[in-house]
């Protein structure tokens, strides 16, 4: 399980247009927001996504450097650029599984076509949205075993506010015993 103000894992992966991102080389100013998706056959990651795109000036404008990443190949991941009509988010692709279990992520199988007529990967992971610190700490995590019922970008944006204006720290870092 990762843990706030801990490092997370290493994330290394290429980028349509972007190059390859490396978290721990990676420039921001507050935070880098990892957004895991499922991949190119999710409807619901190509609307989350150009959500996403819409609202990048404002993550910026907060320190925010952001990627989106997911397990397909350069192709799907091609694809899914043109269908979000993304010109500004780094779309990563090529997450291997393994990467996707260390950071937490829950896999699926495939179950064939999806509502949008695209076949599922064999394996994929499933959503993760996470904030982390210049030092590479875990500052905030989300999971899901669904593609539904994710974190909202706008309540994302009002949070960050706050946490920037209060200095607020990660919480959730409590291990010892209970």
């Amino acid at each position: 399980m990762l843990m706030p103000r801990h490092r997370v894992p290493a994330l290394s992966v290429p980028t349509i247009a972007h190059g390859l991102f490396d978290l721990a080389a990676a420039e921001s100013g507050r935070f880098t927001m990892v957004v895991f998706y499922r991949g190119l056959h999710c409807p619901i990651c190509l609307r989350y996504l150009a959500e996403l795109e819409r609202l990048l000036p404002e993550f910026d404008h907060r320190g925010v450097a952001v990627i989106a990443v997911s397990t397909d190949s350069a192709e799907r991941a091609a694809e899914t650029v043109v269908r979000v009509k993304a010109q500004a988010l780094r779309i990563g692709y090529g997450l291997p599984l393994s990467m996707a279990r260390e950071w937490g992520l829950y896999l699926s199988a495939a179950r064939g076509k999806t509502s949008i007529g695209i076949e599922e990967p064999a394996l994929f992971s499933e959503p993760g949205l996470f904030l982390v610190r210049p030092d590479g700490s875990l500052y905030y995590g989300a999971t899901q075993t669904m593609p539904f019922a994710r974190p909202s970008f706008a309540e994302l944006l009002t949070a960050l506010d706050f946490v920037i204006a209060n200095d607020y720290p990660a919480r959730g870092e409590y291990s010892g015993e209970v």
